[in-house]
């Protein structure tokens, strides 16, 4: 069955960076639309950044965008979100969510959004404090 594993979440201060992992497995990576969502206490989940695995092309949203990083190791199924300069408003349960099989020309990006993904990671909390 469809997995998908998250794990380095923790608690850091402002300023400081942490590097989530999410290592998918039992279904097609390839081809296939990662993501990064996150949601805080008493807000929508959001999308933070996404990757699509046969070309690489990425997408961030506007209030992580030159802060965070996904990347992936295809060979490994794996996508990894680099965080740094963190800041409180960061502080989420973040959730790696995979949509496969999908085809798309080479420099389209994967959406951003909650309804495009059909697989879903448990989450890793992400805490930052001031």
């Amino acid at each position: 069955q469809v997995q998908l594993v998250e794990s380095g979440g923790g608690s850091v201060q402002a300023g400081g960076s942490l590097r989530l992992s999410c290592a998918a497995s039992g279904f097609t990576y390839s081809e296939s639309c990662m993501g990064w969502f996150r949601q805080a206490p008493g807000k929508e989940r959001e999308g933070v950044a996404t990757i699509y695995t046969t070309s690489g092309a990425t997408f961030y949203a506007d209030s992580v965008k030159g802060r965070f990083t996904i990347s992936q190791d295809y060979a490994k199924n794996t996508v990894w979100l680099q965080m740094n300069s963190l800041k409180p408003e960061d502080t989420a349960m973040y959730y790696c969510a995979a949509d496969s099989p999908v085809f798309y020309r080479p420099r389209t990006v994967c959406p951003a959004v909650r309804s495009g993904y059909n697989y879903w990671g448990q989450g890793t909390q992400v805490t930052v404090s001031s």
